[in-house]
C-alpha cells in the first residue's frame, strides 16, 4: 500500500518523505547488524542482548522501529485505498492477501536459513533459496499496469512464481522428515501478524485516535495479564495465550499509527510546533510507562516485553519527530538521497543481503579472508556490505524492480 504525503501544515502529496527516509535508515539498520550478526570479538551493545539479560542493545532497537513505521503507513495507506474508492470487503480482502504473503515469506526464509543440503531433494539449499527468491519477485514484483496481452503475461509470470514457490515446498524435508513448517515466523511473518491484527483494531474502532491509544494500553495489559497468570480465558479462545508477543509487536504498530493520526485532519496538533510538541509527549509517556512496568518482565526482545516494545517505540516516536523537523519541516533532503530507494522499496531491499549470501555460497566464492569476520575490520566490512546492498538497491529501483505485497 502507497502512502500519501504531508508537508509542514498537513496538505496531502504522493509520500511522506520523512516516513520514506525514516523506512531508509531502519532498513539500512536492519542490512548492518543482520551482516553483523556474524562477526566476532565486537562490543556487546553491536550484538542483541541475551533473552533474560533486562537491557536491550542497538540491534535490539532495529525490529520494533521498522514494526513502528508499519503502523505509521496504515492509516495513510488505507486512506489513499479509500479515497480511490475501495471499499470495505475489498480492502479487507487486500489486508488478509498482504499478511498471507508475509507470512509465507517469512516461513520459506527461516527455513532455508536454518537448514543444510540435506534438507533438499535433489539440489543444495543455496539453488533452493535463490530460485525461493526469484519466485518471490515475480509472485510479488511489482508490474506495471497493463491491458491486453500484457496484462496476461503479468499474470501467468505470477503464476509461475507461485508455481515455484509450491515445488519448492513439495522439495524440502524437516530433519524428521515431514514437509516444511514454521519453525518460527520469521522477521516478517511476525511483521504480517502485527500488522493484521492493528489493521483489524483500526478499521473496527473507525480510526479514532483515543480508541487507539486505548487499544495499545488494552495490548500491554494482555501481554501483563496473560504472564502473570491473571487473565482467565474461555477455552475456546485459549490459544490467546500464546500470543504475547503478538500483542507487543502490535502495541508497537498501533503507536505508529498513532503518530501518523496526529497529522490527519481533526487531531489536537494542526501545527508543525504542535505536533512535535505532540510527539514529544507521547514519547515521554510510553518511557514513563516502560519504566513502570520494567519491574515486572524486564527488558527483553526476545520475550517481546512491555518494558521493551514501550522504550522502542518512545525512542522510535523521537527519532521520527526529529526527522520530521529536519526533512518536511527544514526542507533539508539532499542527504537522503541513497536512503530514499530503500525507504521506498523496503522488501526488496531486505532481501537483498540473502540473494547476495547464497549466490556467494552456491559459486563456492569467498571474497575476504577470515580476519574480515572479526573486531573493527568485521564492523568495516558489514559498513560497506550496507552500502554496497544500498546502491544496488537504488540501481534495482531505477530499473523499476519492486517487491511489493
Amino acid at each position: 500500500m502507497a502512502s500519501q504525503g504531508i508537508s509542514q501544515t498537513g496538505s496531502t502529496g504522493n509520500r511522506v518523505l520523512s516516513l520514506d527516509v525514516f523506512r531508509g535508515l531502519t532498513i539500512l539498520a536492519m542490512v548492518f547488524v543482520n551482516d553483523l550478526a556474524g562477526v566476532r570479538d565486537i562490543s556487546p551493545w553491536l550484538k542483541h542482548a541475551p533473552a533474560d539479560a533486562d537491557t536491550m542493545t542497538f540491534p535490539d532497537l532495529v525490529f520494533p522501529t521498522f514494526l513502528l513505521i508499519v503502523g505509521m503507513s496504515i492509516p495513510w495507506a488505507i486512506k489513499a485505498r479509500q479515497d480511490r474508492g475501495t471499499d470495505l470487503p475489498r480492502l479487507s480482502g487486500q489486508i488478509l492477501v498482504r499478511t498471507i504473503g508475509l507470512l509465507v515469506l517469512g516461513a520459506f526464509m527461516v527455513n532455508a536459513e536454518s537448514s543444510g543440503d540435506e534438507q533438499v531433494i535433489g539440489m543444495g539449499i543455496a539453488p533452493w533459496a535463490l530460485l525461493m527468491y526469484a519466485a518471490m519477485l515475480l509472485t510479488w514484483g511489482a508490474y506495471p499496469a497493463a491491458m491486453g496481452l500484457r496484462r496476461w503475461l503479468f499474470v501467468g509470470l505470477r503464476v509461475v512464481g507461485l508455481a515455484i514457490l509450491i515445488l519448492l515446498y513439495a522439495l524440502y524435508r524437516n530433519e524428521d522428515g515431514s514437509r516444511m513448517g514454521p519453525r518460527w515466523w520469521g522477521i516478517l511473518g511476525l511483521i504480517g501478524w502485527a500488522y493484521a491484527i492493528s489493521c483489524v483494531l483500526y478499521l473496527s474502532l473507525r480510526k479514532q485516535l483515543p480508541a487507539m491509544v486505548g487499544c495499545l494500553g488494552l495490548l500491554i495489559a494482555f501481554y501483563v495479564g496473560v504472564r502473570a497468570g491473571g487473565l482467565e480465558l474461555p477455552s475456546s479462545l485459549a490459544f490467546l495465550h500464546g500470543q504475547t508477543g503478538n500483542a507487543s509487536h502490535s502495541a508497537i504498530v498501533i503507536a505508529g499509527i498513532i503518530v501518523s493520526l496526529l497529522f490527519f485532519e481533526g487531531s489536537p496538533a494542526r501545527a508543525v510546533r504542535q505536533r512535535i510538541a505532540w510527539l514529544i509527549v507521547f514519547a515521554t509517556s510510553l518511557f514513563i510507562a516502560g519504566f513502570l512496568l520494567r519491574p515486572l518482565h524486564g527488558i527483553s526482545k526476545v520475550h517481546a516485553t512491555p518494558s521493551w516494545s514501550l522504550y522502542c517505540s518512545a525512542i522510535g516516536v523521537l527519532i521520527y519527530a526529529l526527522l520530521y523537523w529536519i526533512v518536511d519541516v527544514r526542507g533539508v533532503t539532499r542527504w537522503t538521497r541513497l536512503l530514499r530507494p530503500a525507504g521506498s522499496n523496503p522488501l526488496l531491499t531486505y532481501i537483498l543481503p540473502s540473494i547476495v549470501y547464497y549466490a556467494l555460497i552456491w559459486l563456492g566464492v569467498t571474497i575476504l579472508p577470515s580476519r574480515f569476520s572479526q573486531g573493527p575490520l568485521g564492523i568495516v566490512r558489514s559498513s560497506v556490505f550496507t552500502l554496497l546492498i544500498l546502491g544496488l538497491a537504488s540501481l534495482l529501483t531505477r530499473w523499476r524492480v519492486r517487491l511489493h505485497l
